[in-house]
Formats: C-alpha cells, sequence, structure tokens
C-alpha cells in the first residue's frame, strides 16, 4: 500500500472519530441510529455492520444507483438474525447475448436472498456477525463477510472483511480459509442458469478477502451521516465503472419512524437516491384496548359480562350457572392468540363484578378449540342466556396493490386494485365467502413473453394470461367458495369447501385435522378436486384438472429458538409427488415470517433454473385483517399448492399458545 494512502486512511478515520465522539461508550448493542443500506442490509452505504434490528422489524428499500435499481424486502426473525431478498435492474448488462430476440433487448434481472447472523452482542468486546449476500440467486451480487461493529455515544464503527463480491480492494490480502482448507481458494464465476440455486462452494472463497470498513453518526433524531470504505469488486460481473476511489459518503433523513430517505455520492463517481420503509408491527400493532360495554339500567352482571365482551371482540353464544361457576360459550375470530381471548375474559369478569370460576368453550367458524366444560358441569347447569343463531354479512372494501417484479419484459409491472371480501354466514358453520376485483390502473397488458418451460403440467407458469385480463375483464372473480365446518369429537375438526378457490382453480374438497390447543402439534389430511379457471376470471374452466391429498404435521418449538414447522407431503397441482418443508416465527400480536422449500418427484434438470420451488412470506395483521405476501425466485409449476382461503390449521392455531 502507498504510503499516500495509509495517510489518507489515517486522517479519514482520525477526523471521524474527533468530530463524532465525545467517548462516552455505548452500553447496548442495537445502536440507535442503524438503517438498511442501499442493499436492504443493516449497514452503512453498500457495506454490512454487525447491527441487527429487533425481532419483528420488516423494511423496503428501494435503491437508485449506477448502474442498478435495486428493490429489497427485508425481515428480522430473530434479534440475532436479519434476511432479506431482492430483485434489481442492472443498466449496461444485457439480458442475455442474442439481439434478434424482443427480451434481449433489455437490461439484464437479477434476484436473490441476503441473510446475516449476529454471533456476539456488543460489550467492552465489539459485537460481531457473519453474512451472506446473493447466497440463493445468479451469484453475480454473491458475497460474504465477517464483520465486527462498536458504538460510542452517536457514533457507530464497523470493520469487516469482505469475500466474492465484498474483496475488490487495494487492501486485499490471501484468503484467512486459504489455510485451513485448499478449497477455499477457488471460486466459481459461472452465473448463468444458477437463479435461485445455492452455491455452497462459493462461500467464503476465492484467493484474497478485503477489508472495509464504515462510520455511522447521528447529528440528531432526523440526519444521519455516513462514510465508508468500500471493498465492492469493480469492474465485475456487474458492470461498475472503474471507481476514482473506495470512499463513499451519505446522509440520511429520517422522515418519521417508519419511513427516511438517503442520499450517498459513492466512490467519487455517481450520486445515488436510497427510500426505505421500515417498521417493527410486533411493538407498534396492538390490539385495541380493553372497551367496557354498555351499561343499562337494571342489567345484571351477567348481562355485563356479555356486553363487555362483545363490545371487545369475543361473542357469547351461551352463559350457564352451576353452583359456584359460569361457562360461558364464545367465538372469537380477530384476537391472534389465546392469552389475548383470556385476557379480555378476566378483564371483562372483573368489570361486570363476577368473581366465580369462570369455565370456557371457545369456538372459531363453529370448530370447538378450547374446551373446559365437562358433562357433569353441564348435568347441574342452568342456561341463563343462549343466543339464537343469526345470518349476517361482514364485508371489506379496500385498494389493493398487486406487484410483478423482474419479468423478462421489464423490471417492473403492477396493478391497482379495488377489491372486496364478503362473507355470508348462512348458518354459525356454513359461509360463503367471495372475493371482487377491478382494475383502477395496470400495465399487465404488456406481459407478452411466453414461459420458458411448463413441466410437468402449466398450473402456475401462465400466470402472465390471467395478468393480461385483468384490465380488460370488468369485474373479476377472486373467490367464491363455500365453507362447512364441524368438530364431531373433541380435537377432530373437519372443513368441506367448493367453489372457486383462488386465481387460477376452482373444485371441492374435505380438510380433517387433529387439534388439541394444549399441545404443540397438530396432524391431518386433506383431498381436493381442481379444475383450472380460463383466463377471463369468470366461471369457465380450460381441459386440465387433478385430485390433490396431501398429509401434514404441524409443530410449535417452544425452546430457546421459537418456531413453528410444517411438514405436508403428497401431490401438487401438476401432478408431481413430493414434500414441502415450512419454519416460521409467530408473535404474540399474531404477526408471522416464514420460509419454504419444496422437493418433489421433478428432478432438479426437469425443473431447471432455481432447481427447487422456495420463497418465504409473511402475514401482518392489520385492524382485524390479514396482510399476507408470499414470493418465491421463480414462478414454475413444479411443487405448486392450491391457495385456499383458510385452512383448519390457520383457523385454530390461534388458540394455541405463543410461549
Amino acid at each position: 500500500m502507498k504510503k499516500s494512502f495509509k495517510n489518507y486512511l489515517r486522517s479519514f478515520f482520525l477526523l471521524t472519530t474527533l468530530f463524532f465522539t465525545d467517548q462516552v461508550y455505548s452500553d447496548g448493542d442495537s445502536f440507535e441510529y442503524n438503517l438498511y443500506n442501499n442493499y436492504g442490509v443493516v449497514g452503512t452505504i453498500h457495506t454490512p455492520s454487525a447491527r441487527t434490528f429487533d425481532e419483528g422489524v420488516h423494511g423496503l428499500t428501494v435503491y437508485y444507483g449506477d448502474p442498478n435499481q435495486t428493490v429489497t424486502l427485508s425481515a428480522s426473525p430473530f434479534d440475532w438474525f436479519d434476511a432479506s431478498f431482492f430483485y434489481t435492474n442492472v443498466q449496461d448488462r444485457p439480458y442475455c447475448y442474442d439481439f434478434t430476440s424482443e427480451i434481449c433487448t433489455q437490461d439484464f434481472k437479477d434476484k436473490g436472498f441476503n441473510f446475516k447472523v449476529r454471533l456476539k452482542e456488543q460489550g467492552k468486546l465489539p459485537a460481531i456477525a457473519i453474512g451472506l449476500n446473493d447466497f440463493a440467486g445468479t451469484g453475480i451480487y454473491s458475497s460474504e463477510y465477517i464483520v465486527g461493529s462498536y458504538g460510542i455515544n452517536r457514533t457507530d464503527f464497523h470493520f469487516g472483511l469482505g469475500f466474492g463480491l465484498l474483496d475488490g480492494s487495494d487492501l486485499s490480502f490471501k484468503n484467512p480459509l486459504s489455510y485451513i482448507s485448499d478449497k477455499f481458494n477457488n471460486r466459481p464465476t459461472e452465473t448463468e442458469g444458477l437463479g435461485g440455486s445455492f452455491q455452497p462452494s462459493r462461500y467464503f472463497s476465492g484467493e484474497t478477502a478485503s477489508p472495509f470498513f464504515g462510520v455511522s453518526h447521528a447529528l440528531n433524531n432526523k440526519w444521519l451521516l455516513r462514510a465508508e470504505y468500500d471493498s465492492s469488486v469493480r469492474p465485475g460481473l456487474v458492470p461498475f465503472r472503474i471507481p476514482e476511489n473506495d470512499f463513499s459518503f451519505g446522509v440520511d433523513y429520517l422522515i418519521n419512524d417508519n419511513f427516511s430517505i438517503g442520499f450517498s455520492y459513492e466512490r467519487g463517481d455517481y450520486a445515488s437516491l436510497k427510500f426505505v420503509y421500515k417498521n417493527n408491527p410486533v411493538k407498534t400493532y396492538q390490539q385495541s384496548e380493553y372497551a367496557r360495554g354498555d351499561r343499562r339500567r337494571g342489567d345484571n352482571q351477567y348481562t355485563q359480562l356479555i356486553n363487555n365482551l362483545e363490545e371487545n371482540g369475543i361473542g357469547v353464544k351461551k352463559l350457564t350457572e352451576s353452583a359456584g361457576s359460569i361457562g360461558l360459550q364464545l367465538t372469537q375470530v380477530i384476537h391472534p392468540n389465546l392469552q389475548v381471548v383470556e385476557q379480555i375474559i378476566a378483564q371483562s369478569a372483573r368489570d361486570a363484578g363476577i368473581t366465580k370460576d369462570i369455565k370456557k368453550d371457545i369456538e372459531i367458524a363453529n370448530l370447538l378449540a378450547v374446551s373446559e366444560i365437562d358433562d357433569d358441569y353441564r348435568a347441574t347447569a342452568k342456561t341463563i342466556y343462549q343466543r339464537q343463531s343469526e345470518r349476517k354479512v361482514n364485508t371489506n372494501t379496500r385498494l389493493q396493490f398487486r406487484p410483478f417484479l423482474a419479468s423478462r419484459e421489464e423490471f417492473f409491472k403492477g396493478a391497482l386494485l379495488v377489491e372486496n371480501d364478503t362473507e355470508f354466514v348462512i348458518r354459525r358453520n356454513l359461509f360463503f365467502n367471495t372475493n371482487l376485483k377491478y382494475s383502477l390502473a395496470d400495465n399487465f397488458d404488456d406481459l407478452f413473453i411466453p414461459p420458458v418451460d411448463s413441466f410437468p403440467a402449466q398450473v402456475r407458469s401462465d400466470v402472465k394470461q390471467y395478468l393480461n385480463k385483468i384490465k380488460d375483464g370488468g369485474i373479476l372473480i377472486g373467490r367464491a367458495q363455500l365453507d362447512y365446518h364441524l368438530t364431531p369429537i373433541e380435537n377432530h375438526h373437519i372443513m368441506m369447501s367448493a367453489g372457486i378457490f383462488e386465481d387460477m382453480f376452482s373444485g371441492a374438497g374435505m380438510e380433517y385435522l387433529y387439534f388439541k390447543p394444549d399441545t404443540n402439534y397438530a396432524f391431518g389430511i386433506d383431498v381436493f378436486k381442481v379444475l383450472k379457471r380460463d383466463y377471463s376470471w369468470r366461471f369457465g374452466l380450460l381441459d386440465y384438472e387433478n385430485t390433490l391429498a396431501t398429509a401434514n404435521f404441524y409443530y410449535r418449538n417452544y425452546g430457546t429458538i421459537p418456531f413453528d414447522m410444517r411438514v405436508s407431503a403428497g401431490e401438487y397441482l401438476a401432478g408431481d409427488v413430493g414434500y414441502t418443508l415450512e419454519l416460521s416465527r409467530s408473535f404474540y400480536n399474531g404477526v408471522q415470517f416464514g420460509v419454504f422449500a419444496t422437493f418433489t418427484d421433478v428432478t432438479y434438470d426437469q425443473f431447471g433454473e432455481g432447481s427447487f420451488d422456495k420463497g418465504v412470506f409473511w402475514n401482518i395483521p392489520i385492524y382485524g385483517n390479514l396482510i399476507n405476501y408470499t414470493w418465491r425466485p421463480l414462478t414454475k409449476d413444479p411443487g405448486a399448492k392450491l391457495n385456499r382461503r383458510n385452512t383448519l390449521h390457520d383457523l385454530l392455531v390461534r388458540l394455541r399458545p405463543i410461549n
């Protein structure tokens, strides 16, 4: 390294230290002013830090730079683990090299996953984390790192060692892992056809590794200054221009707790813009506080109890009394877990002046999930109140944005829809649900490039043909489904369904589930006859049908690392046979983050790019409605499942303890 460069580097850190710090040491790991970097990873500008966000945080980062424009979705299922997945548009790199094809006239598109694991919190020594970027993509952004962070008052320092794309600085040196094994000396460079594939031979490999470092300083609770030494390879697989230097500087403005905008000048070469949305629904989303029911002259304790419960979203079907106890037969559909329900029951009873022991049966959609009222109690109990069966209609109309990212036609396509969901309660165990949509604006009619393949049958890869019809289709039918629920024996539940299940499939079938709230497991089977809908979103059908049979096992772990697991095995929409593993983290208020992978008798070679079906999902309840989204890197036919509105487990798991 040249002496002038050493002096420059030394001066850079001396100035930042003198200007930014007053030698008051931070006593925690979560530095108050961390944000996502340009790629949706907690860090400075391009480089990562050892910081992670609190569990439950999720975010969206939109970055406009040169040559890439990137959209990243990020989530933190644990306070020591961050994960993200990205789509990017790469200017000045062709989509392919056959310029006679229309698809090849556009810029290159790429996608991939990132994750970071914090190994150590900050104490007397720095926080330490390791991470992998683009570990399941084409590999053009593939990089790995180990990084340490140390916070001093309002300033956070980061020092790391990078591999792959992060190994491009003048300070690089021999890969220290090569002293352990020679296999770390060689890093594969092939990228074609690897989208969505794991590439373990790349991880932490290469002849050399490069240091990187950065600093962030909060001027106040609105302005955040950043500077870094960026060790990214330029030029490389991504057609970056040769930089003037390796230093980047940026500033972020925090508009409020959820939104920020950032500007940076990168490596003496170009300016970039970044928009960040960040939220923690685990902390910010709360159930409505307890509300006291109406009090009228002459109401007794029991009437007041009923009013209190129904005011707080818990319906009372029947109230009985026997000796020193009362029995409540309840229905609830909005609360995310059993703890919340029990808290409301206890508060409602205290508010009504009731001190008797309460036995409860709780139903969701007439499925008896919690049963505390036994035959001995029923034999002596007298009925105080019983609600008559009633018909009702629940409806919700909202604006819905439907994205279609990184298509081969263009980086971004989307639609702004008006959607209506309506539930008709015909009887207490018979429901008819509809979903209607109308497009206010969309550009889906520009989707014209057919799928690369449709093996073994075209069940999802023709999604563009459905999207093409949105603009001119008028009112579209997304769902028209009839459900019948019953619990013939305690803990044994059945649901029979028929109609239009989703955008692409109609049919009929049934599901059985064994579910006991005081255990941490459940299991069941489902059998469905499905028929492919035509592209008009009406009642017509295409010439494809199949019968699906699936066995399902569910498990909730209450150990040191809490998680939910679902394993399902059987036949999929396209006729392939295999199994799906799903892992997720559920929170007290109903928020859920998860990943899944499906392996079937379709081989890796037959599947093509991506090797097997996989993706991520999250569910966030907002004011009683569940906002859910599933993302998979590629829309392929193998491993495709029927998208039903609810499974029995979806309905009942809310009455299983979280902790």
